[in-house]
C-alpha cells in the first residue's frame, strides 16, 4: 500500500521518529515489541528471518528494491517520503534510503542452542555496536550462535543491527535462561566452558590452541570496562587470554572475541 508522506510531521511516521533518542528507542521496542531495520539488505534479512514488518519507509528511489517484500504485503503502509523528509523524521541522514519498522518473531531460547558446537557466551556487554560486531565476527567465522545475559544490549536495537551487517537475523542467539546458572548448564550440556579474561594464571590462547581444541566450546566473553564477573570466571574450566605486545593490556571486546573465534573455530 504507497502513501506518500510530505509531511515529516504526519502521525503515521511515529515509529521513526528521533531514531537518535535511545531512551524513546528504547521505550518503543520493549513496550509495543518493534524494532527498526536500515537498508535494503537488512530488511530482506529481518523479513526472510520471520520478523512481521508493521511499515516501511522509503525514498521512491528504493521502492523497485524491495517490491516483492511490499508488493506481497498489501495490507502493510508503504510511506514514500524524499530524503529530506527521511531525514527530519528520523534526525539523521538515512544515506541507505530505506527503513522499516517490524514486529519482533518470537525469540529463540537457551535450549534452542544447546545443540551447537561452538557458541559465544556474552555476560554484561552493554555497547550496541560491540553486541552487533561480536554476532558479525561470530557468524562470519562459522560458529554457530551467540548467548547473552539478561544486562548485555539487545541485538535488535538499530545500531546493533547495523554495526552487525543484518546477521543479527542470521545467526542465532537467545538470552540465558539464569545469570548465575548459565555456565554450569553449558557444561551439563556437554561445553568446555573457556572464559577470556586477564588473569595471573590465564593460558596463553595460542598455547591453548597448541593443546588441543575441545569438541564443543563456549567462549565466555565480558562487559567492557571490568570484563568477566568473578564468578563466571570461577566457573569456567579454563582462562584464556591473548598474548598483548607494546604495554597494550587488552583489545576492544568485540575484536578480541573475533580473534578468539578464529583461533578456536
Amino acid at each position: 500500500m504507497l502513501i506518500e508522506v510530505a509531511d515529516a510531521s504526519d502521525p503515521r511516521l511515529g515509529d521513526y521518529v528521533a531514531l537518535r533518542d535511545t531512551a524513546l528507542r528504547r521505550s518503543l521496542e520493549s513496550e509495543r515489541g518493534l524494532f527498526i531495520a536500515e537498508g535494503e539488505k537488512v530488511i530482506r534479512r529481518a523479513v526472510e528471518a520471520g520478523h512481521r514488518p508493521r511499515s516501511f519507509l522509503l525514498a521512491e528511489r528504493w521502492l523497485p528494491g524491495l517490491a516483492d517484500l511490499w508488493e506481497a504485503r498489501p495490507d502493510v503502509p508503504v510511506y514514500v517520503v524524499t530524503e529530506a523528509v527521511a531525514e527530519a523524521v528520523t534526525g539523521f541522514h538515512v544515506h541507505r534510503g530505506a527503513l522499516a519498522s517490524l514486529h519482533r518473531a518470537a525469540p529463540a531460547r537457551m535450549a534452542d542452542l544447546l545443540d551447537a558446537r561452538r557458541l559465544v557466551v556474552a555476560e554484561d556487554v552493554v555497547d550496541h555496536t560491540n553486541v552487533g560486531a561480536l554476532i558479525r565476527g561470530a557468524a562470519g567465522l562459522g560458529w554457530d550462535g551467540v548467548l547473552l545475559a539478561p544486562r548485555a544490549a539487545d541485538p535488535l536495537y538499530r545500531r546493533a543491527i547495523k554495526v552487525s551487517m543484518g546477521t543479527v537475523f542470521a545467526l542465532p542467539w537467545a538470552r540465558v535462561n539464569d545469570w548465575a546458572t548459565a555456565l554450569p548448564a553449558l557444561r551439563e550440556a556437554g561445553f568446555t566452558v573457556v572464559a577470556f579474561a586477564l588473569t595471573p594464571d590465564a593460558v596463553p590462547l595460542d598455547a591453548y590452541v597448541a593443546a588441543g581444541v575441545p569438541e564443543r566450546l563456549a567462549l565466555v566473553v565480558g562487559t567492557e570496562g571490568d570484563g568477566l564477573s568473578q564468578r563466571w570466571i570461577d566457573q569456567a574450566d579454563v582462562v584464556v587470554s591473548i598474548p598483548m605486545s607494546r604495554g597494550v593490556d587488552s583489545l576492544n571486546v568485540a575484536a578480541a572475541t573475533a580473534v578468539a573465534c578464529w583461533a578456536l573455530r
